[in-house]
């Protein structure tokens, strides 16, 4: 079942209505995971960073070892030309998606030549005003490199975040904070984390460990040159319960504001209502 409304496929050069099938049984994809995708938005008529989306999931295909076949340039005109038939104002989650097709050596290795491509755009509303989450630990970790393709934006590591979900939702919390190999915090399980101190910004240092989403990047360049102060560092569990607000960055909400942390609470602060006025004054500037 989808997770959004008015669907719409783009398979095999055409746009199809509805959420088309793609995938054959014996397909490498569906046989051994080798899938990946990106997420855009376009949401309030604006598709912000959708070429840095098309980028990334060209490299995301090629740290699978399959050989992406549509420029990030070409997606991007397609995308728009989707979205088109979307009524005025509709938010709609935009998500461009490679897999391997035929088998390479001894059957596991995709043969890169043969890659299935498609585009998935669903309705999905953005979070109403006021939203927020709370956060737990989790027992799980995010992997390192030496055991999964976390340089990638890839399907099969997302089992391991649905793990991390579930456990919080047994615990009463709607999302987690989760640790790196080493046990400092990484970021949520959907999203990347920032916490503010006395006026001044803290995220987690991209080590290798989970990716460092482009509307994260959005965010830290919009905030220093605002003037406020990001510090891309190492940082512990105690550190976000000691934080005066946290707040979570991804492609879906943008910003999400959190609340709690564990027995720890906060205010939706300044910081974090900030974040999110400049991100949507520096998106007027990318209108379908």
């Amino acid at each position: 079942m989808a997770t959004g409304t008015n669907i719409r496929t783009y398979f095999e050069g055409a746009w199809h209505e509805g959420d088309a099938a793609v995938m054959r049984a014996a397909d490498h994809g569906m046989w051994l995971g080798s899938a990946v995708f990106d997420g855009a938005r376009l949401a309030h008529g604006l598709v912000p960073d959708l070429d840095l989306h098309c980028a990334r999931v060209n490299a995301s295909a090629r740290a699978l070892m399959l050989e992406p076949t549509v420029d990030a340039s070409v997606m991007v005109q397609i995308i728009r030309e989707g979205l088109q038939t979307y009524a005025p104002g509709a938010a709609v989650y935009i998500r461009p998606m490679y897999w391997g097709q035929d088998t390479g050596y001894m059957a596991i290795v995709p043969d890169g030549t043969s890659t299935g491509f498609a585009i998935s755009l669903e309705e999905i509303p953005m979070p109403l005003e006021g939203s927020s989450t709370t956060l737990t630990r989790t027992r799980f970790r995010r992997p390192v490199m030496e055991d999964a393709v976390v340089n990638a934006k890839a399907a099969c590591l997302y089992p391991n975040n649905a793990r991390m979900l579930a456990e919080a939702r047994t615990k009463g919390f709607g999302n987690v904070l989760c640790a790196d190999a080493l046990g400092n915090v990484a970021e949520s399980a959907t999203a990347n984390a920032f916490m503010v101190k006395d006026g001044e910004v803290f995220t987690p240092a991209p080590n290798g460990t989970f990716l460092a989403g482009i509307t994260r990047a959005r965010h830290i360049d919009n905030m220093r040159n605002a003037g406020i102060r990001v510090h891309e560092t190492t940082l512990s569990f105690e550190d976000f319960h000691g934080a005066d607000e946290v707040f979570l960055s991804g492609n879906m909400a943008k910003v999400t504001p959190v609340t709690a942390f564990d027995d720890t609470s906060y205010q939706v602060g300044p910081v974090t209502r900030r974040a999110r006025e400049m991100y949507w004054d520096w998106a007027a500037g990318s209108p379908l």
